[in-house]
């Protein structure tokens, strides 16, 4: 094929796009030139159509794990169509499906084993929900229905996820939304309102708003707190130093559910299969997804506690929830695929390995005027930016929608760089690359980043 055929190929390819594929969260383009096709990817890098390389600073969204292009992914998945491409769990197992189920019961923290797949994370968020709600109705306890999140944390779209969620700026356009979900402060500790020079007097005093939300609902009304054990929105905010163990001897104290939200923070992520490993915690679910199958096929997944799974292990009840493409026998064979390369290539040892490495290229961008804080844990970082370093101020709206929106998004990606400049709460880039990633890699996504925060700070 031609390069003028492969030109004319791409820009009919992307005027479909415009006219036809609605982007998510994303403003719709205006022109087709506005839209970047990307047609291929290898290791740590993707292509667009023009043949131009760029770094995957974000994993395609927290999910590359294993990097673009891994045949053995493709081929597992391929095998597994030829012999069975789909049935459903409804009453029915599949090979793949029991095969992972017991294999994640197997790395999950002591006592999670039973797998209920779904096909995102979203969807593992909603599951874990509706498990809660039926199962303290079922153990005579049918006031427990409410849950307690934080403070910009996003846990997915659907309806209760979104409830879930406390980033108001995104429930606001499709509420009311499901009633019962309640917000505690998160662990920024850059902007910590108390103990500023103590990281664990910090996260004791973090855990105890969970404790008086629960007790400002009433204890005997909440059934579940959901935390990711590094929180993605706002922009990684890490676990201080026995945050978590307090936050286990809370919901243990009041009978409440503890969902370690994994959807980003799993296989690999923070150096370990479960971020609960990562932190020394026991949570009674987890909800994961994303990089299960380093997204070469959607797949997700809630995996709960023999405890919970006790009023169901009979027969008599059922768990009345499900989807059509959960446990995929596709997507299964993707995610076993996915594990083995996990083992044989010792990929959370090489995040283990390479995380202080990587936190300390980021570090250097400290003496830049706008960068404010560097924080994250593993391969799972943000840079917030701010308008002054030493009072800390932030950007207001218009200066945040013309510096991070209208100039960093783009302009990070016309340097090379694929990552996300996001303004849910403070002003973040926030970076994930792929776990194959290494010196070479971080040097890169530091000069790119260098040298592109040197040019937005003539905006201010």
């Amino acid at each position: 094929m031609t390069e003028l055929t492969l030109n004319r190929s791409a820009t009919r390819e992307k005027e479909a796009a415009r006219e036809h594929l609605w982007m998510h969260f994303a403003a719709h383009p205006q022109t087709a030139d506005e839209l970047p096709l990307i047609v291929r990817g290898q290791g740590a890098y993707i292509y667009d159509d023009a043949g131009k390389k760029y770094l995957d600073g974000l994993a395609g969204l927290f999910v590359v794990q294993a990097g673009h292009g891994r045949e053995e992914l493709a081929g597992a998945m391929s095998r597994q169509a030829s012999e069975l491409a789909f049935f459903p769990v409804w009453s029915y197992a599949n090979r793949p499906a029991a095969e992972l189920a017991e294999r994640l019961a197997g790395l999950a923290p002591g006592g999670l084993n039973k797998v209920f797949f779904t096909n995102s994370g979203s969807e593992a968020v909603e599951s874990a929900w509706k498990l809660a709600k039926q199962y303290f109705k079922l153990t005579g306890r049918p006031l427990k229905h409410k849950v307690i999140s934080r403070m910009t944390a996003y846990h997915g779209t659907t309806q209760g996820a979104l409830s879930i969620t406390g980033v108001p700026e995104l429930k606001q356009d499709f509420e009311p939304l499901v009633p019962s979900a309640h917000k505690a402060v998160n662990t920024n500790f850059y902007r910590a309102p108390l103990h500023q020079d103590d990281p664990e007097a910090f996260g004791q005093w973090a855990a105890d708003q969970i404790e008086l939300a629960i007790q400002a609902e009433g204890p005997e009304t909440v059934a579940a707190v959901f935390l990711e054990p590094v929180q993605n929105s706002g922009g990684c905010f890490p676990p201080p130093p026995g945050y978590f163990q307090r936050v286990r001897e809370i919901c243990d104290t009041y009978d409440v559910l503890l969902v370690s939200d994994e959807v980003i923070c799993a296989f690999g992520r923070l150096g370990a299969y479960f971020g609960a490993d990562k932190f020394g915690y026991q949570p009674d679910i987890i909800t994961c997804a994303k990089g299960m199958t380093s997204g070469y096929a959607p797949m997700g997944a809630m995996i709960a506690s023999d405890k919970l799974f006790e009023p169901f292990a009979s027969g008599r009840n059922t768990f009345k929830h499900g989807y059509t493409f959960g446990g995929h026998p596709v997507a299964a064979a993707a995610a076993l695929a996915n594990l083995d390369i996990f083992e044989r290539e010792k990929l959370n040892d090489h995040v283990l390995s390479n995380e202080i490495a990587f936190r300390r290229t980021l570090e250097k961008l400290h003496d830049l005027a706008l960068v404010g804080d560097v924080r994250g844990d593993g391969y799972f970082y943000g840079i917030e930016l701010v308008k002054d370093k030493t009072s800390k101020e932030t950007f207001s709206a218009e200066e945040s929608r013309r510096i991070l929106k209208g100039f960093l998004s783009k302009q990070l990606f016309e340097n090379g760089l694929y990552c996300r400049a996001d303004d849910r709460g403070d002003p973040v880039i926030q970076l994930s690359p792929p776990l194959i990633a290494g010196q070479e890699e971080f040097d890169e996504i530091e000069q790119i980043l260098r040298h592109t925060l040197t040019q937005a700070e003539q905006l201010l």
